[in-house]
């Protein structure tokens, strides 16, 4: 083949190809982007994903040479290009589609490919030159399932940083309660009829006991996620992977992560159970459930024969349209109502994907990972948006409150401090603070 200016030649088992001369990734990666255009969202989106696929390579390669299996320059040399990656370096260099087949290989070797050839820019040769160092033999010696194990190092640090905005937003919360706590209002029914008062502090109340009982599970489920299986091979069996690479690797990958991850027990049976993906992807289902309510409660329009108050004021982030100037500025709590919709749709996929990869490891998995990294990605933005709302952007409507204490009969009903199972126990956590009287 005759190469043009500006290409390279490259060689897999279907021929020959043009590639770019300088794009760090080869022929495997330039066929699955021809291959599978599907959402339009490259791995460089999700650099979570990248930096693990980045450390468990590192971890390969430093194992690999501390069983003889790969020459020490070598490894030196790959060790050195993941690092490049992990700083945040060729990001823009990882194009293949988060949608795609073969459960992930494809992320595999775009990642192989783009670290072989850094590493054989460091060694001194040419992108391409793949006789000194090839991606499809001495950056897969031995690991097997990467993208699985990379995936679950993303989604712990996902954990992370979802819990710190849980955490922020939770503290907004009770402050909003705190700052309640000696208003009255008239609180409504199921079919929002004026019922009896109470403190409007005690939603911000419930909010904030809600986050702090969804961070718990986040954090413990995070320990399932921690049980990885790398060095397991294709199908779990472990074939042709030297006795000590598992452990070996593992404790190279905490070294790098922190994280405390460990060998999974069975391997065969791990490679394709997806019960902690399904269990995490609840547990987001259920926060948006709940931050979705919260939202419908700060833009709930005036209610109630008698009251006909708005609990809280809402800062204007937007200008409104000009058909409607005077309309409550209820963007954020809009926004993070539409993420609650987004993150069941992608519970629903996670589901049906778990359900449906048949092989080991699970085909599916590319599915379930651009689901699960969507899902956190918008909640951790959707929880911090809305604790800087928080923050200063909602005030409550004390005139109204006052104004409605003073002339409405309804007000006048005698406090029942056993109607409610979850006063009572939002009162228990909560000793001295007396959400019903003033």
């Amino acid at each position: 083949m005759i190469t043009r200016p500006g290409f390279r030649v490259e060689c897999d088992s279907l021929g020959e190809r043009e590639v770019p001369e300088d794009a760090y990734y080869g022929i495997h990666t330039l066929r699955a982007v021809e291959s599978c255009q599907i959402s339009g969202t490259p791995l460089a989106a999700h650099p979570d994903l990248l930096n693990a696929l980045a450390a468990v390579k590192q971890a390969v390669a430093q194992v690999n040479a501390d069983l003889h299996l790969v020459e020490p320059a070598l490894s030196d040399a790959i060790v050195a290009a993941c690092g490049d990656v992990r700083n945040g370096r060729l990001h823009d260099q990882f194009v293949v589609d988060m949608i795609q087949g073969s459960a992930g290989s494809q992320a595999d070797m775009n990642a192989n490919e783009v670290i072989c050839n850094r590493a054989l820019e460091l060694l001194g040769h040419r992108r391409g030159e793949y006789a000194h160092l090839n991606p499809s033999a001495h950056l897969t010696l031995g690991s097997g399932n990467v993208y699985p194990t990379a995936l679950r190092i993303s989604i712990c640090f996902a954990i992370e940083r979802l819990c710190y905005e849980m955490d922020a937003l939770r503290s907004a919360f009770a402050k909003k309660a705190e700052e309640r706590r000696d208003l009255l209002k008239l609180d409504c029914t199921i079919r929002l009829f004026d019922a009896g008062h109470m403190a409007p502090g005690f939603k911000f109340l419930t909010h904030a006991m809600m986050l702090d009982e969804q961070i718990a599970r986040l954090r413990e489920t995070s320990a399932m996620i921690r049980e990885i299986y790398v060095g397991a091979t294709a199908i779990g069996a472990g074939l042709r992977a030297h006795p000590e690479y598992a452990a070996k690797a593992v404790d190279a990958l905490n070294a790098m992560t922190g994280l405390g991850l460990s060998v999974g027990s069975t391997r065969v049976e791990r490679t394709q159970d997806c019960a902690p993906y399904l269990q995490i992807s609840g547990i987001l289902t259920d926060v948006a459930v709940k931050l979705s309510k919260a939202c419908r409660d700060l833009c709930r329009p005036p209610i109630g024969a008698l009251s006909g108050e708005r609990e809280s004021k809402l800062a204007s982030m937007q200008t409104n349209s000009a058909t409607a100037p005077a309309s409550p500025n209820a963007v954020i709590p809009e926004v993070v109502s539409q993420i609650a919709l987004d993150i069941f749709a992608s519970d629903v996929a996670v589901t049906f994907a778990a359900e449906s990869g048949e092989m080991h490891p699970d085909a599916f998995q590319p599915l379930i990972a651009v689901s699960l990294l969507r899902s956190f990605r918008h909640l951790t933005n959707g929880c911090k948006t809305l604790a800087e709302l928080s923050g200063t952007g909602i005030t409550a409507n004390s005139e109204q409150f006052q104004e409605t204490a003073a002339s409405c009969g309804a007000m006048a009903t005698p406090p029942n401090r056993n109607v409610s199972l979850k006063s009572e126990r939002i009162a228990d956590a909560h000793p001295g603070w007396n959400g019903t009287e003033n």
